[in-house]
């Protein structure tokens, strides 16, 4: 372990770096997702001793016989009182070959919106499934809500495999059934691995008590996985969020319109149009804190600069002339809904969607979905906390927007209760 605040270098050269990698744990309430980050951390010698040792301490005096390496994720009192999740917990860590930010969400069904919050961001989901139990409705909630949210690669680490006696069997069943569950989402790349986060089997080394396994371990899957490929490139999407205007001698005339790319590849000299004036113009440079680009994409925050001065506000939308997103004011989505007060038909919420703000009034709940089965509900349709359904609203101005799958910066949006101020519901625009 590190005894120092300085990052380990590798004693031979380095292979590239990938990127970074977004990802979150889910599962059901006690399946060692905590854990299975803390043997990430631990066996990739990304704590300090400091941190270790106290740990050691917390788990001795509590009377664990191991050190309780979930306690590095959980960092509520109430969390390590009653050693579940409640919030989500982030940590960063690297290796040579990529760096990593990983979301530690609950797995209780009160907590789903945390899980939601933690995904929302994230290229891939490490499912837990207790080996001891199988497939559980949390499971399939949040295998539904991954899918959802558009989350392409899903590792399924079927835990405590040292419970069962390493049995091949027993990991082939979940396996199976996971498979045949999941055959009705959308998920493009799935993986499964027998694991014990509590003895570190297939977590970092791969493990000596399932030589039946020939598969990769976690983190060699977790710094291979190719997800540069999962930002749309094509669809040119500048959502404004600020207009740079200095009124200062030195920059009389500079008008630079801020905010980060959500699709598609600006480049200088690219025709673009202004939505929703339909206006167009030439970009006359694209700027970042670093210096001008001769190109800018997905994630980047940018500065751009048009040929002529166009009267452009944050909300608008700089795309494509012959490439344009849809603009309606009714909007059909899926709605993950977040709060204890039932959605209401014929309610009415602010929304924030890219950097547009407005107003909405729910039109039609078209159905709700079985979690289990993922079949559609259309007799009850009360959606109240952590539900999921379908419905349609209609806006008080024309939005900018994607399917969902074609975008995810674009195809979502959020629910916000005007009295409270607090954020409702989670949409993905079909």
């Amino acid at each position: 372990m590190n005894k120092d605040h300085s990052s380990p270098i590798p004693s031979q050269p380095s292979a590239p770096q990938r990127g970074m990698l977004r990802f979150f744990t889910a599962g059901s309430v006690d399946d060692g997702k905590s854990t299975l980050i803390g043997r990430l951390l631990y066996d990739t010698k990304s704590i300090f001793e400091d941190q270790y040792e106290a740990i050691k301490q917390t788990s001795e005096q509590r009377g664990e016989q191991a050190v309780n390496l979930a306690l590095l994720t959980d960092g509520l009192k109430a969390e390590r009182e009653q050693g579940i999740t409640i919030d989500v917990a982030y940590r960063y860590f690297s290796t040579p070959q990529r760096k990593f930010i990983m979301a530690d969400t609950p797995g209780h069904i009160q907590y789903t919106r945390n899980m939601v919050t933690g995904a929302s961001s994230a290229s891939l989901a490490i499912i837990l499934i207790d080996a001891r139990h199988g497939i559980t409705e949390q499971t399939c909630r949040h295998s539904l809500i991954a899918s959802l949210i558009g989350i392409k690669h899903i590792i399924v680490c079927i835990n405590k495999m040292d419970l069962v006696g390493y049995k091949k069997e027993v990991f082939e069943k979940i396996r199976n059934d996971y498979e045949n569950f999941s055959s009705k989402l959308q998920i493009v790349d799935m993986n499964f691995i027998p694991v014990s986060a509590l003895a570190g089997d297939n977590v970092v080394e791969k493990s000596a008590n399932m030589p039946w396994y020939g598969g990769s371990t976690l983190l060699y899957l977790l710094e291979n996985m190719h997800v540069a490929g999962d930002e749309n490139l094509i669809d040119c999407r500048f959502p404004v969020q600020y207009v740079i205007r200095p009124q200062s001698n030195k920059h009389h005339d500079y008008r630079g319109y801020a905010g980060k790319i959500a699709g598609g590849i600006f480049k200088k000299g690219d025709t673009v149009m202004v939505l929703p004036s339909e206006i167009t113009s030439k970009i006359k440079s694209i700027q970042t804190v670093d210096g001008e680009l001769a190109e800018a994409g997905p994630g980047m925050s940018v500065t751009i600069l048009l040929e002529q001065a166009i009267d452009i506000s944050r909300g608008d939308m700089l795309v494509k002339e012959n490439n344009q997103p849809e603009i309606a004011r009714n909007i059909d989505m899926m709605i993950c809904w977040l709060h204890e007060k039932k959605l209401v038909l014929g309610g009415r919420y602010a929304i924030k969607h890219t950097t547009q703000d407005a107003r909405c009034v729910v039109k039609d709940i078209q159905y709700k979905i079985n979690i289990n089965t993922l079949h559609r509900i259309e007799d009850d349709k009360q959606i109240g906390l952590n539900d999921i359904g379908r419905i349609t609203l209609h806006t008080t101005r024309p939005l900018f927007f994607d399917n969902y799958r074609k975008n995810r910066h674009t195809g979502s949006l959020i629910l916000i209760d005007e009295a409270t101020n607090e954020t409702v519901g989670a949409g993905m625009i079909i």
